[in-house]
């Protein structure tokens, strides 16, 4: 169960290598803001190889699921993670040379000592949704809302109509 290894990204995506493990939640830092509870792994792959222009690219897999918190109730709420992207790698040149509308994938600056971990951890941080809620916690709390009669301003519409 050990952290994902730095990998010289521009060989391993030439050679086309593979990488694949189980990658302990709690071993990601920047997500336990996100979490209510950091147990779990998760199944990662990182696949090495080039697109049909020639430009070396990462497609990164990873598989599980995280604990994350209802923004309407504050309980837990399980979040599956099936999460599949492509990173092309790119000199410091080549992407000062980008435009924004240039490609259809992110690109990255290639490096000799690439860390996976911060590189899965931020894909799955972009993927996750904003406001994660339950399906069926929203009704619970529209229905508990609806129940309630006692409106704050009933007392005024008292005053209005003696």
């Amino acid at each position: 169960m050990s952290a994902p290894p730095l990998i010289n990204s521009l060989e391993f995506a030439r050679d086309k290598q593979r990488l694949e493990g189980q990658l302990p939640v709690a071993r990601m830092a920047r997500l336990q803001d996100q979490l209510t509870d950091a147990q779990g792994e998760l199944r990662y792959v990182v696949q090495g190889g080039v697109n049909e222009l020639g430009v070396p690219k990462l497609v990164l897999s990873l598989e599980g699921s995280c604990w994350l918190r209802c923004q309407r109730c504050l309980s837990a709420l399980e979040y599956p993670v099936t999460l599949q992207s492509t990173v092309l790698l790119r000199t410091e040149a080549e992407l000062d040379a980008l435009e924004d509308d240039d490609e259809d994938f992110d690109s990255i600056l290639a490096e000799a000592s690439l860390d996976i971990l911060n590189l899965l951890e931020e894909e799955l941080l972009l993927s996750l949704p904003i406001s994660p809620r339950h399906s069926s916690c929203q009704m619970e709390t529209s229905q508990a809302l609806a129940k309630d009669s006692t409106h704050p301003f009933a007392a005024l519409e008292k005053l209005k109509h003696p």
